[in-house]
This record gives structure tokens, C-alpha cells and sequence, in this order.
């Protein structure tokens, strides 16, 4: 009778730990690149009633089990301000470079001490792992300095600065305990691969040589970005198997650990240079679509495959929160909008670097079996929303002033406790500097300058009835009071330097 007694005390003991254990759980953030709705052909069925332009069964079986959000967004409608917007939870507008961190060797825009999506987690005692594509600059050494480089970026380096070791300003000073590494993803220039701060070569005879059409393997690797340093076995066909192996081996790797784990995967895919292998995993890649551009959707799409069957392997996918966004819209595609009628943003006009809704209306789903309900959501989500939901979700307090424009997702997605929905959005377009303010039904687009200059109302569009943004109404004179005092807002927001996130 006693020793029944202790077990039942023992194993009381134990049911705190064993809850608690179960509201921390793993977390896996996909950030694809340059993916539309377009691009997925759940949207197009199970929101659109639609045929799809390409097919992309394991991103659909997955979105099936989790929340979609038919109002999701990304940060912006391009890569880099994006990026950075993702990992501090701040509009780009507060960074140091309002257009994005372009160069590979530009300096980071994080600053020393600062919450970011990997400190928020790591902080509650989560093992955090980045994969994939970076383009938020970094910190190399002239050879045989201390001197940081911050010279050009493409062009014959060899000799001009030190590729072999990434000294700072990556994903670890963003507080990943590991990471495996592209620079610039599959676009360029670097075409390296860095495995914690070190150069990873490719093969055994791998070298660092000045990657250029004469040298490449694949001359189109060389993208429009132009030659740079590179390893001398860099194949892009390939990369996505090797960044997708590298999430498999991290997830198993932590899922022998007593913490749980944080991955964060930005896929560079479909993002140019569009070089499609022949297959994955067994699935024909090349050719599956009727352009190499829609081809490499396919390779996303075994990408995700692979990281879920971990999970799955492990016994970790029940247990796991996994998010799926994009950096911006999708890419227009001439061929395939001829021979199939494909647009990049489904039903929304506009694609990537557009202020247009199809410039920054991406897919955007989560998952958390048991924990977040199937179905369907037309409330407004951003993917900078990140930070505080990650947040809220593991117990770290962000400090007052930090993660300013993020907004804790979390009661929205289990639907426990008070969320707070926003009331209004602003985010930006891309190299053409728009930036834009929403609040529904209004949406106006601003013409800046890459300096931040000049401010000027350039469009108003009333998404409720024209969703499409096909009707222009700044120059009607019955919305004049509507375009001066939705500018006059957007000014007051960014000078202020107040938050956009309810709850701050």
C-alpha cells in the first residue's frame, strides 16, 4: 500500500513537468522566397474553388491541417527590408537602411543588446537553429586585418576580403545556436555556403575562386546579381536538397535533446536564378511545369516534404508549431501567364517589389495539432508578427520599445485568451520606394525617395469595392479629405516613432 502510495505521489509530481512540457512546444518558421499565392495550389483550391497553376501536395496536405489566413502578408513586398522586419518585429522604416541591407558586406542593422526572432526563443531555453538564406549583411576581414570589409559586394574579391570566416553580424549575433548559411541564398554574390560562422566547401576539392560564367558548372548560377566569390563546386540545381538535408539533420539532432527546438528556414526558393534539378527525392523537378520558374515551386515543395517527415520520424510533429510565410509576392511569369493564364498573386493584381496586394499577399498558414483549429481566417497577419507570438508562446517578456510593429498572434491561433486585432497596417513596396498605409476599407500608396526625403500620395484604392486595384481614386475630388488625412496619419505614425502593434 505504501509503495502504491509513493508511485502516485511520483508520478503527481511529474504532471506539472509533463503540462508544462506540452505548452513549450517545438517550432519550425518557414520563410519562402519570392512565393505567391499563385504559387500554391491549395489557394487555388480549397480558397478559390479554382484549378491551380502548379501542384504543390505536401505544402497543401500541411495547410490543410492548420489555420490559412486569406489576409496574410509579408513585411514588405521585398527580400532584404522584409528579412530584417521578420527578425526584429520593426518596420524596416526604424532600421538604419530603410530600402533593406542589400550587400553581403553591408553592417548589420540589428542592434547590440535587441530582441530578435531568435533571442525571444532562445532566451526560454530553446535550441535555435537558422537554414537557409540570410541577406541582412555581415562582417568579413580584409586578409590579414581586423578591418571589417565593406567594399563592393560582386566582382573579383579573391585577395579583397577574407570569405573563409563570417566574424559577425549572422544569424548567431541573432541569437541562433546554429546555423547553416547563404549569404545572399541562390542569387548571389556569395555563391558560399557557411556552416557557423565557416566556410562549408562543397566537396573535398572545393576551392573559393572568383565565380563567374567561365568557371560555373551551370553558367546560369551566375545570376543577374552578377559574379563574386564562390565555391568552385557551387551548383544552385542542388541547393535545396542541401539546405532541406541540413533542417532534417538539425531536427534529429534536437530531438534527442530534453529542450525543445526553434528552426527558422528561409528556402531560397523560387527566388532567381530559376535552375530546377532534375528530381527530389524521386519526384521529377525539371520540366513539371511549363517554366523553369514554376519548376522550382516542385523543389519547395519536397523541401517541405522532408522537414515535415523529420518531424513526423522523430515524433516531434505533434508537438511542433509550424508557420509558414513568404518574404514578398510572387514573380511574374510571361510564358506561364500566356500558355497557363498564371498570376503570381491568385485574384490580387501585382507581384514582388509592388505595393499592389499581390506584392505582399502571401501564403501564410500555421499548424499545432490539438492546439490551433483548421479552417480558414480573414484576419490581417503579418510575418514580423512573429516575434511576439514566439514570444508569448515560450514566456520571454520583450522589453517596452523593442519588437514595436509585431503583434502576438498566439489567442488568435489557439484561440485562448484576448487578441488584439490591428487596426490599421503599414508596410512598403520595394526599389521603386512606395509606401503605403491600409485602413479598411482604404488603402493609400505613398511615393517616397530612397533617402526618405520626399513624401508624396501617389494612389487610393477602396479594397472593399475593388479589391483589385483597378480604380485609382486620388484624383477624385470626393476623396480629397480621405488621401489628406490618411497621409497626414502615416506621417504622424513614422515621426512619431510610436508602435503599429496593438498592445505596446
Amino acid at each position: 500500500m505504501l509503495r502504491t502510495f509513493a508511485l502516485f505521489l511520483a508520478v503527481t509530481a511529474l504532471l506539472p513537468a509533463m503540462a508544462n512540457a506540452g505548452d513549450r512546444p517545438n517550432i519550425v518558421f518557414v520563410l519562402a522566397d519570392d512565393l505567391g499565392l499563385g504559387d500554391v495550389s491549395y489557394y487555388a483550391r480549397a480558397i478559390r474553388n479554382r484549378e491551380p497553376f502548379v501542384q504543390t501536395p505536401n505544402i497543401d496536405s500541411l495547410a490543410a491541417q492548420g489555420l490559412w489566413f486569406t489576409d496574410g502578408h509579408s513585411a514588405t513586398a521585398l527580400c532584404a527590408p522584409t528579412r530584417y522586419a521578420v527578425m526584429s518585429g520593426n518596420n524596416n522604416y526604424r532600421s538604419y537602411a530603410p530600402p533593406g541591407v542589400w550587400s553581403t558586406f553591408a553592417p548589420s542593422a540589428f542592434k547590440e543588446g535587441e530582441v530578435t526572432l531568435g533571442t525571444v526563443v532562445r532566451d526560454a531555453g530553446y535550441s535555435t537553429g537558422f537554414i537557409g538564406k540570410w541577406h541582412l549583411g555581415g562582417d568579413f576581414y580584409v586578409p590579414g586585418t581586423k578591418t571589417i570589409y565593406r567594399g563592393p559586394k560582386s566582382g573579383d574579391l579573391i585577395g579583397k576580403v577574407d570569405v573563409t570566416r563570417w566574424i559577425g553580424g549572422g544569424p548567431k549575433y541573432c541569437g541562433f545556436d546554429y546555423d547553416f548559411t547563404t549569404p545572399c541564398g541562390v542569387q548571389g554574390p556569395m555563391y558560399l555556403f557557411y556552416e557557423n560562422q565557416q566556410w562549408y566547401p562543397w566537396a573535398d576539392d572545393s576551392e573559393i575562386v572568383f565565380f563567374n560564367e567561365d568557371v560555373a558548372k551551370n553558367p546560369k548560377d551566375v545570376s543577374d546579381k552578377g559574379p563574386g566569390p564562390g565555391d568552385s563546386n557551387w551548383d544552385t540545381r542542388q541547393v535545396g536538397k542541401i539546405l532541406s538535408s541540413k533542417a532534417v539533420d538539425f531536427i534529429h539532432a534536437n530531438a534527442e535533446k530534453d529542450a525543445p527546438f526553434f528552426l527558422y528556414y528561409c528556402s531560397p526558393m523560387v527566388h532567381l536564378p530559376h535552375c530546377p534539378t532534375d528530381e527530389f527525392d524521386g519526384r521529377p523537378v525539371k520540366g513539371s511545369s511549363v517554366t523553369p520558374h514554376l519548376d522550382m515551386t516542385a523543389d519547395l515543395d519536397m523541401q517541405i516534404k522532408r522537414i515535415v517527415d523529420a518531424l513526423k520520424t522523430t515524433g516531434e510533429f505533434e508537438n511542433t508549431l509550424f508557420v509558414f510565410s513568404a518574404d514578398n509576392g510572387g514573380l511574374q511569369d510571361k510564358k506561364a501567364a500566356k500558355q497557363i493564364g498564371y498570376q503570381p498573386g491568385g485574384e490580387w493584381n501585382g507581384s514582388k517589389n509592388t505595393p499592389l496586394e499581390g506584392g505582399h499577399r502571401v501564403p501564410t498558414f500555421a499548424v499545432w495539432p490539438g492546439h490551433i483549429e483548421p479552417g480558414v481566417s480573414d484576419e490581417l497577419v503579418v510575418n514580423q508578427d512573429m516575434v511576439a507570438t514566439f514570444a508569448s508562446l515560450v514566456g520571454t517578456e520583450i522589453p517596452k520599445g523593442q519588437a514595436q510593429d509585431s503583434n502576438n498572434l498566439l489567442p488568435l491561433l489557439t484561440g485562448n485568451g484576448r487578441f488584439e486585432k490591428r487596426e490599421y497596417f503599414i508596410n512598403q513596396a520595394g526599389a521603386n520606394q512606395e509606401l503605403m498605409l491600409r485602413r479598411m476599407p482604404w488603402k493609400l500608396i505613398i511615393q517616397s525617395n530612397f533617402k526618405r526625403t520626399s513624401f508624396e500620395p501617389k494612389s487610393l484604392y477602396h479594397l472593399g469595392n475593388d479589391p483589385h486595384e483597378d480604380r485609382n481614386l486620388i484624383s477624385n475630388p470626393e476623396f480629397k479629405a480621405t488621401v489628406e488625412q490618411m497621409f497626414q496619419e502615416y506621417m504622424d505614425i513614422v515621426e512619431s516613432g510610436r508602435p503599429t502593434a496593438p498592445g505596446h
